[in-house]
């Protein structure tokens, strides 16, 4: 290679080079801003976090504290007292209807979070299983047996819950044929809880069926 030739070469690198800085102190702020925005993101999805940590936590001390008051009465102020946050509002009332002595006022409350349309479907579902098994909610069987109907679907929380208390409504309006055939679903549902188990087979024997339990 000859001297022209290698001066030629060493020009051009130093070109590259000088066009390489000065692209590189073009978009300089461009990398620091991204770098602030990373490591700003992820403080304030911590603190989010922390934040959503303490208000979860003050709130289920307030609810503690205001189930350790000494009546029903007490408790119920201590309740209505609280301002859940975001999501809290059903875990309240609840609560609320789970401690009103006033048989007619814990059953609006429920039928309340039961038709509300923003009510999530767990809490929704919960309020209808509650209100299926008050004794005092003044529904009659059929429509306690209705209730129970609908929680009682593959993919329902409260499914084997609803089950065994529909085959026990069932008893009582002489559909004991249907409710046989639910005890029988429930002792052989590997879902079923050992204390489940046991009653619905202790029912059976009463119905005069098999109980297949074990």
């Amino acid at each position: 290679m000859s001297n022209s030739d290698s001066f030629i070469d060493e020009v051009t690198d130093e070109v590259r080079r000088d066009k390489l800085f000065a692209t590189m102190r073009k978009w300089a702020w461009l990398a620091v801003v991204l770098v602030l925005a990373l490591v700003g993101g992820a403080a304030w999805t911590e603190y989010q976090k922390a934040q959503t940590r303490a208000v979860t936590e003050a709130f289920g001390d307030a609810l503690y504290a205001a189930l350790e008051a000494p009546d029903a009465a007490a408790r119920v102020a201590a309740l209505e007292a609280i301002t859940p946050p975001e999501g809290g509002a059903p875990v309240v009332a609840l609560l609320i209807a789970a401690e009103t002595e006033d048989a007619a006022a814990a059953t609006a409350a429920l039928q309340a979070l039961a038709d509300a349309p923003g009510t999530p479907p767990v809490y929704r579902d919960l309020a209808q299983l509650r209100l299926a098994l008050r004794t005092d909610s003044g529904l009659d069987a059929q429509a306690r047996i209705d209730l129970l109907r609908g929680l009682t679907g593959e993919t329902q929380p409260f499914r084997n819950i609803a089950r065994e208390a529909l085959a026990l409504a069932l008893i009582e309006t002489g559909e004991t044929a249907e409710a046989a055939t639910i005890l029988t679903d429930l002792v052989a549902d590997a879902a079923t809880t050992p204390g489940q188990r046991q009653r619905a087979a202790q029912l059976m024997v009463a119905l005069g069926g098999p109980t297949n339990e074990g």
